[in-house]
Parts: structure tokens; C-alpha cells; sequence
């Protein structure tokens, strides 16, 4: 049965259900490796993000396996889970942070006191010190942004940055960190998050708000990072789609 186109208002969450759809049907057997997200990008019709959101939504399921590497392979159907997963996508919501917290970066900029710098430089060491004691630096993370968000004084501005950032902890921003976040990552992110402090500090909001607005932007752009090896940033190797294929062996 051929894909069908998905219109651009369609949510991640339907892309999934297609794509189980035909898993279920015997499109693609067990161990058959899915086509590249390219590929499925233009026969669904929609991003390579959206489609990124929804393979990451149906491993969370066990509906398929990410192998860093090598592809998108088919487990049995036995395995997935009953129910399917529902959470904000991540890279959408980390797209929805970068509209609102570069703004946000840049009032900062011309209103934050000497006190409120202090303290974003001091959530950035927070970072390092958990990078460097071998844990991800959330705790510090967090604080950066919530710390700009409250130089606003507007709570309702306030609680929907919390409430974004805390989106890290649904299943699909965490399947998707497991794939992506690494050491080398978050030294990247702490060398933005300095850039956004140094523009700040200046008194300099076009700065900041260009500061953050990259930062979010190479967020997003880490997590669509290839799964296969040898390809350009941004994009995936021509794979042949290999569906009704016999069961490939897991590395070692």
C-alpha cells in the first residue's frame, strides 16, 4: 500500500500511526530497515524533523530500533507497547523556545541588574561542574533560562519557559538525548549559553537576542544530527528502502 501524502498541519503523532500502520500490514517486516528520513520526508510530504519526532516516538514504543550508524530497523510487532506514546514533540518544542526566549534574551539585555548577570554566570558554572563530574547538566541549564525568563517580571512568560524547558523530561526528549546528547555536545551548548551572558552583560539586546536565538538553533540542529555515518550536516546517504527484508543481526 503506497504512503500518503500528510499535510503540513498534521502533527508527528500521525506520521507515527502511518508508518506503524504499514509495519502492521507487512510493508516492512522484522529487522527491515525503514528508508532514510529523507526519503520519508518527501513521500509523507512533510519535514525531516517531523518524521525524526515520529521514528523517535515509535522506538520509545518498541516499535522500532535506533542504531547509531546504520539506520531504523523493524522489531516485532509483540514487543511495542499497547499504547502509543502522546507527548509534545521536542524538536518543536525546542523551535517554539527559541521564538519566545530570544526575545527574551533581549530584554534581558537591557534590563537585568549586575546581581541577575552574576547569577546566569554562575547557573553556566553550575554546568561545567556537572559536565565535568560526569553528569548532564541540567540543573544548571535550567536555571540559565529560567533566570532570564524572570528579568521579565511576567509570570505568565515565566511559567510557559518552565514549562517548555521541563518538556526534557517526556519519553521522546529523552529517547532523543540518549542518541544525541553527549560531552562534545554540551560544551557547545555551555560556549552558547556564554555567548548569551557576554551579550547581556554588554547591554547589547540585538546581541542577545541573536546569541540565543543560534544556541536554540544548534539545539535543534544537534538532535537532527545523521543516524547514518558519512553524510553532510543536515542530511542523510541515499539508503535503498529495504522493506520485506530477512531479520538483520545486532552488532556486537
Amino acid at each position: 500500500m503506497p504512503i500518503k501524502t500528510i499535510e503540513p498541519r498534521r502533527l508527528y503523532r500521525q506520521i507515527a500511526d502511518q508508518l506503524r500502520g504499514l509495519v502492521e500490514r507487512g510493508e516492512y517486516e522484522v529487522g527491515a530497515r525503514l528508508p532514510p528520513e529523507r526519503d520519508l520526508a518527501l513521500q509523507l510530504g512533510v519535514s525531516r524533523p517531523s518524521v525524526r519526532e515520529a521514528l523517535i516516538a515509535l522506538e520509545v514504543e518498541g516499535l522500532v530500533e535506533v542504531r547509531m550508524g546504520s539506520g531504523i530497523y523493524v522489531l516485532p510487532i509483540a514487543e511495542a507497547r499497547a499504547r502509543p506514546v502522546s507527548a509534545e514533540g521536542p524538536l518543536e518544542t525546542i523551535r517554539a523556545r527559541q521564538m519566545i526566549e530570544s526575545e527574551l534574551a533581549a530584554h534581558a539585555a537591557a534590563h537585568m541588574k549586575k546581581a541577575q548577570i552574576a547569577g546566569l554566570r554562575n547557573a553556566v558554572a553550575l554546568m561545567q561542574q556537572e559536565v565535568d563530574s560526569g553528569h548532564t547538566p541540567t540543573r544548571g541549564d535550567r536555571l540559565f533560562h529560567l533566570r532570564i525568563a524572570e528579568a521579565c517580571e511576567n509570570s505568565v512568560l515565566q511559567r510557559i519557559v518552565t514549562e517548555l524547558f521541563d518538556e526534557r523530561h517526556n519519553p521522546l526528549f529523552e529517547q532523543l538525548g540518549s542518541h544525541f546528547e553527549t560531552a562534545r555536545s554540551w560544551a557547545l551548548a555551555i560556549t552558547e549559553h556564554t555567548a548569551v551572558v557576554i551579550a547581556i552583560a554588554n547591554r547589547a539586546p540585538d546581541a542577545a537576542r541573536l546569541a540565543m536565538a543560534a544556541h536554540l538553533s544548534n539545539s535543534h540542529d544537534r538532535f537532527t544530527a545523521s543516524i547514518t555515518p558519512n553524510s553532510a550536516p543536515g542530511g542523510h546517504p541515499e539508503l535503498p528502502p529495504t522493506p520485506r527484508r530477512k531479520a538483520a543481526p545486532k552488532p556486537a
